[in-house]
C-alpha cells in the first residue's frame, strides 16, 4: 500500500522535530543549546496552530458556502486531504430556504423578486406613484401644497432626516409660518408662527445664506431650533434659504438625530431643491393668474348668456352661484342684502370653505363700527389687507373670530342707492390687489342692476292689490276683504265659509312635456275657477299654486257640494300642453267663519282641512265646521 503524498509531507515535516531535539543533546555550547530548544518550541507549536486553523476555517466554509453538488469537494489553498475515517459531515435539521436546490426549485417562484414581492407588484405599485394625479377640484394653493408635500417625503426619505420642514417668510410682519414638514415626531412640531429672534433659522432669513450644523450640544438644542415643542435629541441641521423673484420667501430644514448626518453636499443639494420649488412657485403663479382670467371672463358672460326672472332672493342667489363666486379667489363668501319690506340688511348668503366659525344667514348688520356697515355708508369698497389686527369687525360686534387673512367688502350701487354688499374673506393676507378691487367693482355693476330689478319688483308687488298673472286677489289684498267681510257677516247674522284650493302635487314631473306645462294649467284652472263663483264671493291667490275663495252668505254645506262639483269638473276637463293633452286635479280644504271675528282662525281651520285633503292622496274635498 502507497502512501498518499499527503502522508510522505507529514512524515517529512515531523522529521525535523526530532533532529532539532538532538543538537541540544550532542552540542557542548549552551548558547547553541538554548537556540535549538527555542526554535524546536516554536516549531511544533506553529504545527499545531496552523492544523487548527484550517479545520476551523474548513467547518466555516461548510456551514456557511452554498453546497451546489453534495459530492463535490470544495478546495482552497488551505485545505488537505482527511486519512481514512476521519471524515466528517455536518447535518442539519431544516433545509435554508434561500437556497435553491433541486428539491425546492419548482416551488421557488420565478417571477418573485430578493425583497419576497412579485415583479407584477412591483410594477402595480410604482405605477400606482407615477400615476397620481394633480387634484382638480382644489385652488391653486392647495395644488402646491400638494406638489411641495411630495417633494418635502423625498427629501426626508434620501437624507433619512429626523424631520423636514418648509416655512415661509413674511417680510412685512418679519415672521415665519410653517406651511408643511414630515417628521418621525410630528406631535412634537410647534404649529404656531415664529417672530424673527436669534435661533438658526432667524440666522438664515438674516443673513440669507444656508447654514450647517454638525453637532447640537444637547443643553442648547431648544435655543438653536424652536419649531420642537420639546427636546427631541437633534444632533445634526441644515437650513437653506428660498428665493423666488429675487427675495427670500421661504426657509427649507432638514435635522437629524446622529452627530454629523449631514454634509457640505447635503447644502448643494438641498439647494437645488429650493431651486426647483421655487420654479414650481412661479409656474403655479403663472397657471392661476391665466386661470383667473378665464373664470372671470366665463362668469362675466353666464351673467348675460340667458333670461333671468326676479320672483324671489333665490333668484339672486343663482347669479351669484354661476358667476360672481368666479370673479375672484375667496374662503369665505357673504351676501348682505337690503330688504325694502323690513327695511334691514341682513346677510341672506353664506359659504364656508373652512372650518372655522363663521356669521350665518340671518344675521342683520349693524352698520356702526363695522366694515360692512362702513361700505354700506360710505357706498365705497372696504379692503382690510390684514384681519390680525383686534379693532376690525366684519358685520357685528360681537361675532365669532375673523380668518386672520384679508377682507374685501364691495357695496352693490345703483341710481345712488346702496341695495346690499358683497363680502369676501380670504385666510391670506394682502390677496385682494387694487387691480382686482377696481376690476371687482366695475363687473358687479350687472348684478348691482339685478338686484336693483328685484327689490323694485319686490316694493311694486306689495303695494299691488290683484295678482298680475291670475288677475285675482294677492294675499295680503284677500286677507283684508276677506277679513271686512267676516265682520259684516257677523254684524248681519249671515253665514259665511273659507274655500282653499291646491292644484295637486305631481305637476312637478315636468320631463312629460316640451316646456314647463304649469303656466298653461294655472291659467286654465283659474278661468274654470271664476266661472263658478258669484260676485259675492273673493277670490285670491295665497300661494303658487294656493287659491283661497270666501263665500258670503253661504253655509259649509253648500260650499261642499261646490266644491265636489269643482274638483270633478277640474279632474274631466284636458288641458292642452303644445301636443299633448292631460288632465290635472285639485285638492280642497273647507272652513266655516260662522261667528268667527278672526280671519287667522278661519285660515288655520281651512289649511287644516285641505292637508286632510292632501293626505288623502289629493283629488278630494274635505271640510272642518
Amino acid at each position: 500500500m502507497f502512501l498518499s503524498s499527503r502522508n510522505k509531507k507529514r512524515i517529512l515535516i515531523f522529521l525535523v522535530i526530532p533532529l532539532l531535539a538532538i543538537i541540544p543533546l550532542l552540542s557542548e555550547d549552551f548558547t547553541l543549546k538554548i537556540i535549538a530548544t527555542i526554535v524546536l518550541v516554536v516549531y511544533v507549536a506553529f504545527i499545531i496552530f496552523l492544523r487548527d486553523s484550517v479545520r476551523i476555517k474548513d467547518i466555516f466554509n461548510e456551514e456557511n458556502e452554498p453546497i451546489l453538488e453534495p459530492e463535490e469537494e470544495i478546495q482552497d489553498q488551505y485545505s488537505f486531504e482527511t486519512d481514512n475515517g476521519e471524515g466528517f459531515e455536518i447535518i442539519s435539521k431544516t433545509k435554508s430556504t434561500d437556497i435553491i436546490t433541486s428539491e425546492n426549485y419548482a416551488s421557488v417562484s420565478k417571477n418573485k423578486l430578493k425583497s419576497g414581492i412579485s415583479k407584477e407588484e412591483l410594477k402595480q405599485q410604482f405605477q400606482q406613484i407615477i400615476d397620481e394625479e394633480l387634484p382638480v377640484d382644489v385652488n391653486s394653493d392647495e395644488q402646491f401644497i400638494f406638489v411641495l408635500e411630495k417633494i418635502l417625503n423625498v427629501i426626508k426619505e434620501a437624507y433619512l432626516a429626523n424631520s423636514v420642514l418648509f416655512f415661509w417668510y413674511n417680510e412685512l410682519k418679519q415672521e415665519l409660518s410653517l406651511q408643511k414638514y414630515f417628521s418621525n415626531n410630528p406631535a412634537a412640531i410647534s404649529k404656531k408662527k415664529f417672530s424673527l429672534e436669534d435661533d438658526i433659522i432667524s440666522k438664515i432669513v438674516n443673513q440669507e445664506e444656508p447654514i450647517h450644523l454638525s453637532e447640537i450640544s444637547t443643553n442648547a438644542e431648544m435655543d438653536v431650533i424652536r419649531y420642537y415643542d420639546s427636546p427631541q435629541g437633534i444632533k445634526s441641521f441644515v437650513g437653506v434659504p428660498l428665493f423666488y423673484n429675487k427675495k427670500l420667501s421661504g426657509v427649507l430644514v432638514v435635522d437629524a438625530k446622529a452627530l454629523d448626518a449631514f454634509g457640505v453636499e447635503t447644502v448643494y443639494s438641498l439647494g437645488r431643491f429650493v431651486r426647483i420649488i421655487a420654479i414650481i412657485i412661479s409656474l403655479f403663479d403663472e397657471k392661476f393668474s391665466g386661470s383667473t382670467s378665464e373664470n372671470r371672463l366665463e362668469g362675466l358672460l353666464s351673467i348675460l348668456k340667458k333670461e333671468r326672472k326676479f320672483d324671489s332672493v333665490d333668484d339672486l342667489h343663482d347669479i351669484i352661484d354661476g358667476s360672481i363666486k368666479n370673479l375672484i379667489h375667496w374662503d369665505v363668501f357673504s351676501f348682505v342684502y337690503y330688504s325694502p319690506e323690513d327695511q334691514k340688511f341682513t346677510v341672506t348668503k353664506s359659504e364656508n370653505k373652512t372650518t372655522m366659525e363663521y356669521n350665518e344667514v340671518g344675521t342683520e348688520i349693524e352698520l356702526k363700527d363695522t366694515l360692512v356697515g362702513k361700505a354700506i355708508l360710505s357706498g365705497v369698497p372696504v379692503n382690510i389687507e390684514d384681519m390680525d389686527n383686534a379693532k376690525y369687525t366684519r358685520f357685528t360686534i360681537d361675532e365669532p373670530n375673523n380668518l386672520g387673512g384679508s377682507f374685501l367688502a364691495l357695496p352693490l350701487i345703483y341710481d345712488g342707492q346702496n341695495f346690499g354688499v358683497l363680502c369676501f374673506e380670504s385666510m391670506k393676507k394682502k390677496i385682494y390687489s387694487i387691480s382686482d378691487v377696481k376690476f371687482m367693482k366695475n363687473a358687479i355693476r350687472f348684478f348691482s342692476f339685478f338686484v336693483y330689478t328685484y327689490s323694485t319688483h319686490t316694493i311694486l308687488k306689495s303695494l299691488l292689490s290683484v295678482d298680475v298673472e291670475t288677475k285675482t286677489l294677492t294675499y295680503d289684498a284677500f286677507i283684508n276683504q276677506t277679513n271686512s267681510d267676516i265682520i259684516k257677516s257677523n254684524e248681519v247674522n249671515v253665514p259665511g265659509v273659507l274655500a282653499l284650493i291646491q292644484i295637486d302635487d305631481f305637476l312637478e314631473d315636468r320631463s312629460l312635456f316640451e316646456t314647463d306645462p304649469f303656466p298653461k294649467v294655472l291659467e286654465t284652472i283659474n278661468q274654470t275657477i271664476q266661472s263658478e263663483i258669484t260676485p259675492l264671493c273673493n277670490l285670491g291667490r295665497l300661494g303658487e299654486k294656493l287659491f283661497g275663495i270666501y263665500f258670503f252668505n253661504s253655509t259649509t254645506k253648500d260650499v261642499f257640494l261646490w266644491a265636489e262639483k269643482l274638483r270633478i269638473k277640474i279632474a274631466r276637463k284636458p288641458i292642452s300642453v303644445l301636443s299633448k293633452q292631460t288632465t290635472f286635479t285639485v285638492s280642497i280644504g273647507i272652513a266655516s267663519a260662522k261667528q268667527k271675528n278672526d280671519i287667522e282662525e278661519v285660515l288655520k281651520n281651512a289649511e287644516l282641512a285641505l292637508n286632510k285633503a292632501l293626505e288623502k292622496g289629493g283629488n278630494s274635498v274635505k271640510n272642518i265646521n
